[in-house]
C-alpha cells in the first residue's frame, strides 16, 4: 500500500455549475511543485493557533452562562478521586453521579483534583456529597479543565496537517481542522452544557493521522488510550480491528511456488502480530490493571454497562427510534380519533387494546416522561434487536475495508460505524452525533459528493443538539454561530472539495436532484428552530402548550432524525457503489 499524496486541486476553485463542465485530468506528477516552503507550514500553524486562541474569547465569556447536571457530574468524580482509595472509586455512591467512565478518565479526574486551588476546595468543589453546593471559583477551576484539555485536539490536528507534504494538500487539511477546532457541537457541548469531548476527539484524530501515514503501531495505541478514557468509542473499535488485521497483521499474497502449509504459516505476520498485540495489551493493562489485582472489575464492568436503560434517552436522540417512536404516536391519534382505523390497525400489529384505554398512560407516552419507552401499536424493540442491527450494518461496512484496506476505506467504515451505532443502538445520547460528525468531516475533501452527505449529516446533527441548551441567554450564542459556522466551512469546503471527472459524469441529473432535495431540507431547519423557540418562548402564556412540553423536542428529534437518516443512505451508496471515491490519491 504507498504513501498517499494530494489531490491538485486549487483551494480556490470555481463552484461546479450544473450541467457540469468535464473537469481536466489532474497531473499527479507534479509533486515536486506542490511542496511547500518552512515559511508555507510555519504560517498554517499560526492561522490554526491564532483560530484556537481567537474562540477561547468565546469560551471564556460563557463561564457565567448555563451549565448542566453534568457539571456536577465531574465535580463529583474529582471528589471521589481526590478523597477516596482508587478501590472505592467504582463503589462510591452518595450522590447519584457515580463514576461510569473507564479508569484512564477516572485517573484524569484525579489529576485534574491535584491542581484544585484552595480557594476552590472550601467553595465545595471537592465535597462528596449527594448533591453540590458550589459557587463561582469551582466554575471557573472546571470550565478552565475543559478548555486546557482541548489542546489534545489542536495538537492532533496540528499533527494531521503535518502529515501532507504539499502545499494545496495542507492548505485542504487546514480547512477541515478549523472546521472541527470551532465545532458547534464541541461549543454546545463542552463548553455550555459541559464535558470533555474536545480531549476525547482529539484522541481520536490521532489515529486518524497515524492511520493515513499507516504508523499501525500508534494507531493501535492510541485507539486503545481512547477506549480506556470513554468506551462509547467501542462502537468505532470493529473499524479499526479489521483495519489493524488487514493492513498490518495479514499476508494474503500466496507464493504458489510454495506448499500451502508454508503459505498458511506465513499467512500471519506474526511478528506484527505480537507488536501490536503487546501494544494494546500494555495500555489495557495499565488502565485495569489495579481494579483486576483487587478484583473489582464486576463493579466497574457493572457502572459502564447499566443494561437497564430504556431504548431511548429522556431526549430522544435524533436516530431510527426517534422516527419509529414518532410514527407510533401518530398511529396512537389515528386509532384514538378515526374508529374505522382501530380493526385494521389490530390485525396489523396485534398490539393490547386494553393499554389503549388508558388515558393516563396515553398522556404521559406523548409528553415523553415515561421512564421506559413503551409501544402501544408497533412492535416493540428488544435490546436484542438493536444490537443485530448495529451489528449487521457494521459488518456491512467492514467488507470493503477488509478487502481494501486503504486509508480512505478506514476513514468510511469509521464513519459508517459511527452512523450504524447512533441510528440504530440502545440507549443513544443525543450528543453521540459528534461520533459520526468528526471521522466524516475528513472525507469532505475527497469528492464534492460527500460533501452533500455531509452538510446534511453536520446541519442536522448540531441543530439536534440546541434543546440541550434551553436559557434565554445561550439561545442566541448556539443558533447564531452554528448559523455562520455552517455558512463559512460549506463553502470553504466547496472551494476545495476534489471534483473529478466522476463526480459529475455519473447520473447527473440524479445528483442534481440529491443536492436540490438536501439544500431544501437543510434549509427546512430554520422554520424548524423558530417554531421550537417560539413553542419554549409562550408556552408560559398558553396552558396546551405547557402540556405538549416534549412537542418540540419531538419535533426537532424527528426532523432532525429524517435528515440523518437520509445522509446515511446517501453515504452508504457511494460507499458500496461508487469506487471511484475510494482509491487512494495519486
Amino acid at each position: 500500500m504507498g504513501k498517499s499524496t494530494e489531490t491538485h486541486t486549487s483551494p480556490r476553485r470555481k463552484l461546479p455549475s450544473f450541467p457540469p463542465e468535464k473537469p481536466q485530468k489532474e497531473d499527479s506528477t507534479a509533486g515536486p511543485v506542490n511542496l511547500e516552503s518552512p515559511g508555507d507550514q510555519s504560517d498554517q500553524k499560526t492561522k490554526l493557533v491564532n483560530l484556537w486562541i481567537i474562540s477561547l474569547f468565546i469560551k471564556v465569556l460563557l463561564f457565567v452562562g448555563y451549565h448542566s447536571t453534568d457539571f456536577d457530574v465531574h465535580r463529583n468524580w474529582l471528589a471521589i478521586t481526590n478523597k477516596l482509595p482508587i478501590l472505592q472509586w467504582y463503589t462510591e455512591n452518595t450522590s447519584q453521579w457515580t463514576l461510569d467512565y473507564p479508569p484512564f478518565f477516572a485517573y484524569f479526574e484525579w489529576a485534574l483534583s491535584q491542581f484544585v486551588p484552595s480557594v476552590v476546595a472550601q467553595d465545595g468543589c471537592l465535597d462528596i456529597v449527594e448533591k453540590g453546593m458550589y459557587g463561582f471559583p469551582t466554575v471557573v477551576f472546571q470550565r478552565t479543565t475543559v478548555i486546557l484539555s482541548e489542546v489534545v485536539l489542536f495538537l492532533a490536528l496540528q499533527k494531521y496537517i503535518d502529515s501532507f507534504k504539499g502545499q494545496i494538500g495542507r492548505s485542504r487539511a487546514l480547512v477541515v481542522a478549523l472546521s472541527l477546532v470551532l465545532s458547534p457541537g464541541l461549543l454546545i457541548i463542552d463548553h455550555i452544557h459541559f464535558q470533555y469531548n474536545g480531549m476525547m476527539y482529539g484522541l481520536l484524530v490521532l489515529v486518524i493521522a497515524y492511520a493515513r501515514q499507516e504508523q499501525f503501531l500508534w494507531c493501535g495505541f492510541w485507539f486503545s488510550v481512547l477506549l480506556c478514557f470513554k468506551h462509547i468509542y467501542l462502537y468505532l473499535a470493529p473499524a479499526v480491528f479489521i483495519f489493524l488485521l488487514r493492513a498490518y497483521t495479514l499476508n494474503l499474497q500466496y507464493d504458489t511456488k510454495k506448499s500451502f502449509f508454508h503459505n498458511a504459516i506465513r499467512f500471519v505476520r506474526w511478528t506484527n502480530l505480537l507488536k501490536l498485540g503487546s501494544v494494546v495489551i500494555s495500555v489495557f493493562a495499565v488502565a485495569f490493571g489495579p481494579f483486576v489485582y483487587h478484583n473489582k472489575i464486576p463493579n466497574l464492568l457493572e457502572r459502564l454497562f447499566p443494561f437497564s436503560r430504556g431504548l431511548t434517552h429522556a431526549y430522544w436522540a435524533p436516530n431510527a427510534w426517534a422516527v419509529y417512536l414518532f410514527m407510533d404516536r401518530i398511529l396512537i391519534q389515528v386509532y384514538k380519533r378515526i374508529p374505522l382505523s382501530r380493526l385494521p390497525l389490530h390485525k396489523i400489529f396485534h398490539f393490547n387494546i386494553a393499554a389503549l384505554e388508558n388515558e393516563d398512560l396515553l398522556n404521559s407516552a406523548t409528553r415523553g416522561i415515561v421512564g421506559d419507552i413503551e409501544f402501544f401499536i408497533l412492535p416493540t424493540i428488544t435490546p436484542g434487536l438493536s444490537f443485530l442491527l448495529t451489528l449487521f450494518y457494521q459488518i456491512m461496512a467492514l467488507i470493503p475495508l477488509f478487502i481494501q484496506p486503504t486509508y480512505e476505506r478506514f476513514v468510511g467504515a469509521l464513519t459508517l460505524c459511527g452512523y450504524a451505532s447512533f441510528l440504530f443502538g440502545w440507549h443513544v445520547h443525543e450528543k453521540a452525533i459528534l461520533i459520526v460528525i468528526f471521522p466524516a468531516t475528513f472525507l469532505v475533501l475527497k469528492d464534492i459528493r460527500l460533501l452533500n452527505c455531509f452538510s446534511l449529516l453536520a446541519s442536522c446533527g448540531y441543530v439536534s443538539l440546541f434543546p440541550l441548551i434551553y436559557t434565554c441567554e445561550e439561545w442566541l450564542i448556539k443558533i447564531l454561530y452554528t448559523l455562520l459556522w455552517y455558512i463559512i466551512y460549506y463553502f470553504s469546503f466547496r472551494k476545495v472539495a476534489s471534483v473529478t471527472s466522476e463526480s459529475y459524469s455519473r447520473n447527473a441529473g440524479g445528483i442534481f436532484l440529491v443536492e436540490r432535495m438536501s439544500s431544501l431540507y437543510v434549509l427546512g431547519l430554520i422554520p424548524m428552530t423558530i417554531i421550537v423557540s417560539l413553542i419554549e418562548l409562550l408556552k408560559t402564556k398558553f396552558v396546551v402548550l405547557e402540556k405538549l412540553e416534549f412537542m418540540k423536542l419531538m419535533i426537532v428529534s424527528v426532523y432532525c432524525g429524517v435528515g440523518i437518516i437520509g445522509s446515511w443512505n446517501r453515504f452508504n451508496w457511494l460507499y458500496f457503489l461508487d469506487e471511484s471515491i475510494w482509491q487512494r490519491t495519486k
